[in-house]
């Protein structure tokens, strides 16, 4: 199944939720959806910074993560859990397994950054709930398949298995009380810089559509609850169409900061994105041109975009 295809299945069940909800009650016209407070869980794609204020992207002061974009249009703002905030989402956490990507077993995965949440405070009818997984167990699974220490088929029931544990998350946060949730599933990784080079784009394509498929078939019955935002989606547009989104390179790194340590899970001596701002960046090159802040994660301007592509649809959801 393509992701085109998914992403027509979930918005089928989604419409056909808001149908019944819309027939229920007296047929009040309710008021748009105006969210009081941004809550966020992930990983590496949703971290606002909750180690050393650093997120994974270009770290230039700028509102460089998505689910501080969404919150800035609501004239919110989120911030890491480690400032005092409400943004749980930490680099390379996996969604219920540990180590994390890096190797470091302390690092809360996804699971546990809800149970946190929820262990302290509680869910309000008005909070926008963001949640995405799944990077880090890609990169763990893709390193173990590289490295021939499991085989495609353990590769493809293993990358199946957290996209059903992502979605068994949403089903938490569903039951706590959360009522507007926007679940990001896994981007391609094979359109990343790592997934380019690692001589396994097909199997890395097919893996995060397996994700992606487990995730939603975890999650179908949610429609009243769920948004869901199809990241596999958008970063293939801007991946194969750059120009049409204003960037000139969708397969190569911006940042030059090469992390000495196990940085973003790829490998010791890779770029790490954490580790960048706007001076260290490649000589020649305009980082908001680039898809890629480092081989996973996305520069400040494509994240940009892709707020704009959640806000669209939550004005069309709630």
């Amino acid at each position: 199944m393509t992701f085109t295809s998914l992403r027509r299945v979930f918005l089928l069940v989604l419409v056909g939720a808001a149908s019944v909800l819309a027939g229920c009650g007296s047929g009040t016209v309710f008021d748009a959806f105006v969210p009081k407070r941004v809550v966020a869980f992930g990983d590496g794609f949703s971290d606002l910074g909750q180690v050393s204020g650093q997120t994974y992207s270009v770290n230039d002061a700028s509102l460089s993560m998505w689910p501080q974009r969404v919150a800035a249009n609501y004239g919110l703002t989120v911030t890491a859990q480690s400032a005092g905030g409400l943004g749980y989402a930490q680099g390379n956490a996996r969604v219920s397994q540990t180590p994390d990507a890096a190797g470091v077993a302390a690092t809360p995965t996804v699971q546990q950054q809800i149970d946190g949440f929820l262990a302290a405070k509680s869910f309000d009818p008005n909070d926008l709930v963001i949640i995405n997984g799944g990077i880090s167990d890609m990169v763990v699974q893709g390193q173990a398949l590289l490295a021939g220490s499991i085989s495609p088929a353990q590769y493809t029931a293993n990358v199946t298995q957290a996209g059903k544990d992502l979605g068994t998350q949403v089903r938490r946060l569903v039951t706590a009380g959360a009522q507007h949730i926007v679940v990001a599933g896994v981007y391609n990784i094979a359109k990343t810089p790592w997934g380019i080079n690692s001589g396994q784009t097909g199997a890395m394509s097919d893996g995060s559509i397996q994700f992606n498929t487990s995730l939603l078939t975890t999650i179908v019955d949610l429609g009243a609850y769920v948004q869901y935002a199809d990241a596999a989606y958008y970063v293939n547009l801007m991946a194969n169409q750059p120009a049409s989104y204003s960037l000139t390179a969708s397969n190569a790194a911006a940042c030059n900061s090469v992390d000495a340590g196990p940085g973003i899970g790829i490998g010791a001596g890779q770029v790490n994105s954490a580790l960048c701002n706007a001076s260290t960046i490649t000589s020649g090159v305009t980082y908001n041109s680039y898809l890629w802040a480092d081989n996973l994660y996305m520069t400040p301007a494509p994240q940009v975009l892709f707020a704009n592509y959640v806000l669209g649809k939550l004005r069309l959801r709630w």
